[in-house]
């Protein structure tokens, strides 16, 4: 056994490995700016589509001072802007049911803690009643975890924060005016119920288009690094999805109680619909973004053409991106989609197994992204015809 190959030796290229790191390139350069881009734009979009609840809670938090403080005389109510501030908080993304729940255990909390501080003042032994039985009533109320903790929460703020003179039971008012003007909000105002599922929505198809320009670049350039870097952000988009679901929720939920929206439900339920293929699209894009991965590191054969169907299918998943942002059903994608569906028919000899499965989840995807587009299921699978082998005769 050589020195280089004994375990001694491999121990000390690693160690000299790990002590002298290759310099980064200008493509690791490339990558870092671009990952860089990438994380700005979305924490920018974040902020933009949570602008109008940020400004919601910033409104419903000085309209339940002014209730509490002109119409019912308090001077100091606390408790009416935190109640509202935590009722719309908490409540994003299923609003009205915790709307009505947050509000429930801290009118709970607070009336208890009151009334116990009224009697017994405030101290140790106090707060480990107070917390008990706050928590007690709301869990024998029926209350889930969050209302039983945002019992137990603010019993716990009454009781340590002890009530100037003429105050008396005020604060728990206070509370049930806050939550109750954040039900109004939530009713009257709902924080963009129609735009944020959308928008979400496009973001997702945008994420896919993106996995999908990194994997055949990727695949050519023959990079591991890029290739394992695709495979861990297309595994990320999960979480996009479980984004849009919820926020798919809110809006069904406040459109089909608010008065002043309910016209809008088919619209929002619409978008709902859309978010099963979606799924199902990314499903089939992590196994795809794997199989491009395993190619690139055992160095297996991918015909160019299947490159090039993932190309156009990234041309065509921005072009829905941008019809979705645009309150539009992408029904244009569908030309685009139906000719990647027949070209993805042909199947190259030269192929490996990883080519292989790459091409049949580019066929899935056609057929989830046809269905995102409206297109029912049995015709969008009419659209890609059934897998030819090509040969040299055949030009």
């Amino acid at each position: 056994m050589s020195p280089a190959t004994s375990p001694l030796g491999r121990a000390r290229a690693l160690v000299a490995r790990t002590r002298s790191p290759r310099p980064p390139t200008a493509d690791d350069l490339a990558r870092a700016a671009d990952r860089s881009r990438r994380e700005a734009r979305a924490r920018t979009a974040r902020l933009a589509s949570r602008i109008a609840f940020i400004v919601q809670c910033g409104l419903g938090a000085a309209v339940a001072w002014l209730v509490a403080t002109d119409v019912l005389g308090h001077a100091r109510p606390f408790f009416a802007p935190v109640t509202a501030i935590v009722c719309l908080g908490m409540s994003y993304g299923q609003r009205l049911r915790r709307v009505g729940e947050v509000m429930s255990g801290v009118a709970v909390g607070v009336f208890v803690g009151d009334a116990f501080v009224h009697f017994f003042g405030s101290g140790a032994w106090q707060i480990v009643v107070v917390v008990v039985i706050s928590m007690s009533v709301a869990a024998l109320l029926g209350a889930g975890m969050l209302l039983t903790t945002q019992a137990g929460v603010q019993s716990v703020i009454v009781t340590t924060l002890v009530a100037g003179p003429g105050q008396g039971f005020t604060r728990w008012l206070d509370a049930v005016v806050g939550g109750s003007v954040a039900l109004l909000f939530t009713l009257v105002a709902p924080a963009a119920p129609l735009r944020r599922p959308r928008q979400q929505a496009a973001l997702v198809v945008e994420e896919i288009s993106a996995i999908l320009t990194d994997t055949v670049r990727a695949v050519r350039e023959k990079d591991s690094d890029l290739a394992s870097a695709t495979l861990a952000r297309a595994r990320d988009s999960e979480g996009m999805l479980t984004e849009a679901r919820a926020l798919s929720a809110e809006g069904i939920a406040v459109v089909r109680l608010s008065p002043l929206r309910r016209r809008h439900l088919p619209g929002v339920q619409a978008i709902a619909d859309l978010l099963e293929p979606l799924d199902r699209a990314i499903r089939n894009l992590r196994v795809l973004v794997r199989r491009a991965a395993i190619a690139v590191w055992r160095d297996e054969p991918v015909p160019s053409a299947y490159l090039r169907l993932l190309e156009a299918l990234a041309e065509t998943t921005t072009d829905i991106a941008r019809e979705l942002s645009e309150r539009r059903l992408p029904t244009h994608a569908r030309v685009g989609l139906h000719r990647i569906g027949e070209a993805s028919a042909v199947i190259d000899p030269s192929s490996g197994l990883s080519g292989e499965v790459m091409r049949a989840q580019i066929r899935s995807m056609v057929v989830d992204l046809l269905m995102l587009t409206g297109m029912p299921l049995d015709e969008a699978r009419e659209m890609v015809p059934e897998s030819m082998t090509h040969t040299p005769e055949d030009g």
